[in-house]
């Protein structure tokens, strides 16, 4: 029977990404040996990307890219994106020259590159980096856009040898069994994305993370501009005010919200001017910072068939953040809502503490709703959150589906907010529960 006759509910290319998950080593080995012999089977089109911009980082890697692409397409400029994870279906990940990949295309380039690795052990994220690639080597673009998966050393996007650019954002405590216990450690793996004579924008870190940066661009030769040293930003009531190169340029606030968002809105400016110069003038970078999106960080939902169970006077967001920098993120976000109660819907991977994330949202949670994130295999028992939430002095309950958390949050006062986070799978499934496209 043909491929096309078995889907039915599924898409052609999530039976082709369950079959690849198979194909997972049973011991990872740290180097860049599978998607490199995978790549010269297909040609080496890591090599053949139009301008890449690689980025690495913990915290901020997407909403740089988003605002990277917004900017760019508000100049005209054709952008292929390449990001990690997806929040509802996996043509998300991948952007050809500023549409998502189609189906069809999808299929096609994952069937290739399963044929090419001929039933080697591979990771799914090196196969599927490997697909992006091909993809962008095939259409013609102004820049490519190239997010990192885990660390940056190793990962299968780091065999680009010669990118435009590269930006390393935030880095903070996350993935600690692959990056190591400290911040040193893990901003030794996020710097391996660095490469000889190419500039890299540097956002905020901690001092031990810039240390670490610069330490590895000084022994390779890697010039750096960092925030706080070649490139700096201010606001005011009238917007941000970057200042670059001896120059400083008045913007808007970005569109993505929380004030985090503007080190990572000034960082992708700083990046567009290093790439166009003066070709992309200040009212075409103005209009893309303030029409950027980016689904699941700090989202707002109006409508939908989840927000229509919930009572007038409640507002429902989503935010998919799930470490303790993200948390903070989200602090500074909703102080301001001391007008009414915030219930939290939470739930999270297996491989993540709660505890962590729910200490720094504990003095603004009125109530934790717990819940096992629907359909994922790695989540953490709702209970667990329950107990998580306990332990660090929130009131929490704990049910069975978004549905029903929703139902619960809202008999908690006659208006409020209600948050969903924890997760990025969470959120992925919230939005398409609620029948909202990312």
């Amino acid at each position: 029977m043909a491929l096309d006759q078995q889907v039915s509910a599924k898409l052609q290319s999530d039976v082709i990404v369950e079959r690849l998950h198979r194909l997972h080593p049973s011991l990872i080995d740290l180097s860049l040996n599978r998607i490199f012999d995978l790549l010269d089977r297909l040609g080496n089109p890591q090599n053949k990307l139009p301008s890449p911009v690689h980025v690495a980082g913990t915290n901020g890697k997407g909403s740089y890219l988003a605002f990277m692409q917004s900017i760019c397409e508000a100049a005209g400029l054709v952008v292929h994106k390449y990001t990690s994870p997806h929040l509802v279906n996996f043509g998300e990940r991948i952007i050809v020259a500023g549409e998502q990949i189609s189906e069809k295309n999808l299929v096609d380039l994952l069937k290739e590159c399963e044929a090419a690795n001929a039933g080697q052990e591979i990771t799914f994220f090196e196969i599927s980096t490997a697909a992006a690639f091909l993809a962008f080597s095939r259409k013609k673009a102004d820049v490519s856009l190239i997010e990192t998966g885990l660390g940056g050393r190793f990962d299968a996007t780091n065999v680009i040898q010669k990118p435009a650019l590269t930006a390393i954002t935030p880095i903070s405590m996350d993935h600690m069994r692959f990056l190591g216990n400290t911040i040193s450690a893990i901003a030794f793996e996020k710097a391996g994305i660095l490469k000889p004579s190419v500039t890299s924008i540097i956002g905020p870190q901690d001092p031990a993370a810039m240390e670490i940066i610069e330490n590895r661009a000084n022994e390779i030769g890697a010039p750096l501009l960092r925030q706080g040293s070649e490139w700096n930003l201010t606001e005011d009531f009238s917007g941000l005010h970057l200042s670059h190169r001896e120059n400083t340029l008045a913007l808007p606030y970005p569109g993505l919200p929380g004030m985090h968002q503007y080190s990572n809105a000034g960082q992708a400016v700083v990046s567009i001017l290093e790439l166009f110069g003066s070709h992309i003038e200040r009212d075409t970078i103005a209009t893309g910072l303030e029409t950027t999106k980016w689904p699941g960080r700090l989202q707002k939902l109006d409508e939908g068939k989840l927000v229509s169970l919930i009572p007038k006077g409640w507002e429902l967001w989503i935010d998919g953040g799930h470490n303790q920098a993200a948390a903070e993120a989200i602090l500074d976000f909703v102080e301001v809502w001391s007008d009414s109660p915030l219930v939290l819907i939470f739930g999270a991977l297996n491989s993540r503490d709660p505890q962590d994330f729910l200490e720094i949202l504990a003095p603004v949670t009125s109530l934790a709703v717990c819940i096992t994130i629907p359909g994922e295999k790695s989540a953490l028992q709702a209970h667990d959150c329950l107990l998580a939430a306990q332990s660090v002095g929130i009131e929490a309950i704990e049910t069975t589906s978004v549905q029903s958390a929703l139902k619960t949050a809202a008999r908690h006062g006659t208006k409020g907010r209600i948050l969903i986070c924890g997760s990025l799978y969470l959120a992925g499934a919230v939005l398409a529960e609620n029948g909202t496209p990312p």
